[in-house]
């Protein structure tokens, strides 16, 4: 037997380790070269791994969770002639045929799943249980599985992440008998899932964020009935492949311009060097919620595009981040973050800063209601802006000033799009 090992490779950006979210090989496959065999997550992204050679896995090194040094043995092939040469192309049976090959998050990254049950699939029908209603989140190779096997995965109850199925359910709904009760099996069962890949990544980060970052908070309260005013007529008149305008692309807008006014928020700590990096352009991460967690794509150049590009662009990177097709420059690279939740924005919130930035700017819901406008009491929409600055490098004044005048732009949009007049 000839054997090939392949040790973990340098993934760049100074990587010394990489921890394994899932295996998509085991001993006893046969894998075909550049078919994917591992994905591994470093500190800026997940990464799929793909075979170097064609042979048959031998032996593989770590469990999910588990991180191995670059340079270490991963994974040993036997390379003899043949060692591939069975049945699916020598595809093992865990991974799909289009499995993706792309690398995805950072500060907020891709999870990739929780690890996959090994037992082997037994030939039972699923059992029969009441149908799950909204999306049914599951790899490409789990619902190959599924659909062999004859499952509905309507009906299994998933132990991933934010109810994903993973390899194990499909095992357990195979061997559960015919007609078997799943609401009360689980009931009175708890479930432990170890905290990898992306959730391990962001629990890092957060910590580390507000454990060495002196968060400084502002809320302040925008009259935004003038924007809703705006944003409402331009969805009249948008081109036809726009999609409808939210609050987000002219808050991006009118970020990119009070910035000019505070440079010192656009801004990125390097801790190692002691030194702040100040960025004249402005890339904006716009927080987005997907199955697999917060991810932060990033609007770059915000300051030279017009509003229908940013709000096509921040469409366009929220589809890629949510779909996992996101790559790495897509997800990394922002030099200031805003965040929004929407209609379930409440009325304040107190974001963590994403590092090494030294700002965040939150949107909290807007919603009508009575105030005392010009002397009157008359029913305007109220919008908050939770924010929050590193108190070591944005002094309170200027943070206050910089929300203060984004605010101002906000409640009179129509000067967001008036070019700044420059002083001679």
């Amino acid at each position: 037997m000839s054997q090939y090992v392949f040790k973990m490779p340098d993934l760049g950006e100074g990587t010394v380790d990489a921890e394994i979210v899932a295996w998509h090989a085991k001993p006893g496959d046969a894998v075909t070269e550049d078919q994917i065999i591992v994905e591994v997550m470093t500190d800026k992204a997940a990464v799929e791994v793909p075979a170097p050679v064609s042979g048959r896995v031998v032996s593989i090194t770590g469990a999910p969770g588990d991180k191995v040094a670059v340079g270490s043995p991963l994974i040993v092939f036997d390379v003899s002639d043949g060692a591939a040469a069975d049945g699916g192309a020598g595809r093992p049976a865990n991974v799909a045929p289009d499995a993706p090959k792309p690398v995805a998050p950072t500060g907020a990254a891709k999870t990739g799943g929780v690890a996959a049950a090994s037992a082997p699939a037994a030939s039972m029908p699923a059992a029969a249980a009441a149908p799950r209603q909204g999306r049914v989140m599951a790899s490409p190779a789990n619902r190959r599985r599924a659909r062999e096997a004859g499952i509905d995965l309507s009906t299994v109850a998933g132990s991933g992440p934010g109810g994903r199925i993973l390899r194990g359910d499909l095992v357990a709904a195979q061997s559960r008998p015919a007609g078997a009760d799943v609401s009360a099996e689980t009931s009175a069962e708890t479930s432990e899932i170890k905290v990898i890949g992306l959730r391990r990544l962001i629990a890092e980060r957060m910590s580390e964020a507000k454990r060495n970052i002196p968060h400084f908070a502002y809320v302040e309260e925008v009259d935004v009935t003038e924007l809703e005013s705006l944003r409402l007529h331009l969805n009249l008149s948008r081109p036809a492949e726009a999609a409808s305008l939210s609050y987000l692309p002219l808050v991006v807008m009118a970020l990119t311009k009070v910035l000019e006014s505070f440079p010192q928020c656009n801004v990125l700590y390097d801790a190692e060097r002691g030194v702040l990096v100040r960025y004249r352009a402005v890339h904006v991460g716009i927080a987005t919620q997907t199955s697999d967690g917060l991810k932060v794509p990033v609007v770059r150049n915000a300051q030279s595009l017009g509003l229908w590009e940013v709000a096509a662009e921040i469409r366009r990177l929220a589809e890629r981040a949510r779909s996992n097709k996101a790559t790495r420059d897509e997800l990394a690279g922002s030099t200031i973050t805003v965040t929004s939740l929407g209609k379930l924005g409440g009325i304040a919130s107190t974001p963590i800063i994403n590092a090494p930035e030294v700002a965040i700017i939150g949107l909290n819901k807007a919603i009508e209601r009575p105030v005392v406008h010009h002397g009157a009491v008359a029913v305007r929409r109220i919008m908050n802006l939770s924010s929050s600055f590193d108190h070591r490098f944005v002094d309170g004044y200027d943070a206050a000033a910089m929300i203060q005048a984004l605010k101002e732009l906000l409640e009179h949009p129509a000067m967001i799009f008036i070019p700044k007049v420059k002083s001679k």
